[in-house]
């Protein structure tokens, strides 16, 4: 795995899965949890379940709810 990724390993509907990404969308969607006021995992899991009808990889759905996050958005 490339230096500049972090892996975190979640539990979503009840399979263990981890997702490696920069630590800056790694601190954005920590952001976006806590304005929630949830937890990392909760907020990884509704992005696991909104991305099912897009068919976007994990990683890839995180970054962009990240993005719209940082743009100002709604990253949910």
């Amino acid at each position: 795995m490339p230096r500049h990724l972090t892996k975190r390993s979640f539990r979503l509907a009840g399979h263990a899965t981890s997702v490696a990404l920069e630590g800056a969308f790694w601190a954005e969607l920590e952001a976006l949890a806590q304005q929630q006021g949830q937890s990392l995992a909760a907020l990884v899991a509704e992005v696991d379940t909104a991305r099912a009808d897009q068919g976007l990889p994990l990683a890839s759905a995180l970054r962009l709810a990240a993005l719209a996050h940082a743009q100002g958005q709604n990253g949910g």
